[in-house]
């Protein structure tokens, strides 16, 4: 596992603040809230496939948003912060924070579930 001084050297300020102090982009600003292109979106922190953009939809909520993702890359750890509890999302290669997965909020996925990831934690990949 790389160090806190190994990671801020091979991250930009911002992707460091996001995938290791847990941070989060401000929503509609992210490159990929909006893309549709066929590929694979990997972990920026560690180039680890978290998602397939099948399982990516707009639901509207400012960031990149997925009903599932790539089977056993991301690990859920329960978020009491912010007064709420919600499920942290991170990836299960290298601990980088991605979001936080909702459920039952009505979408029409198989999963019924919500992967609401930052962009500055996703690196795009053509099929």
């Amino acid at each position: 596992m790389k160090s806190e001084q190994e990671w801020q050297a091979i991250l930009t300020p911002e992707q460091f603040r996001v995938l290791r102090q847990k941070g989060t982009e401000r929503p509609g600003t992210g490159e990929y809230n909006k893309h549709t292109q066929q590929g694979t979106y990997d972990c920026a922190g560690c180039g680890a496939a978290l998602y397939k953009s099948d399982t990516k939809f707009d639901s509207g909520c400012g960031w990149p948003a997925f009903f599932d993702a790539v089977p056993g890359a991301v690990v859920r750890h329960e978020d009491n912060t912010m007064g709420m509890q919600r499920i942290e999302i991170c990836c299960a290669n290298c601990g980088g924070h991605l979001g936080h997965v909702f459920k039952g909020e009505g979408f029409p996925t198989p999963t019924n579930e919500r992967h609401c990831v930052n962009s500055i934690s996703l690196r795009f990949k053509d099929e």
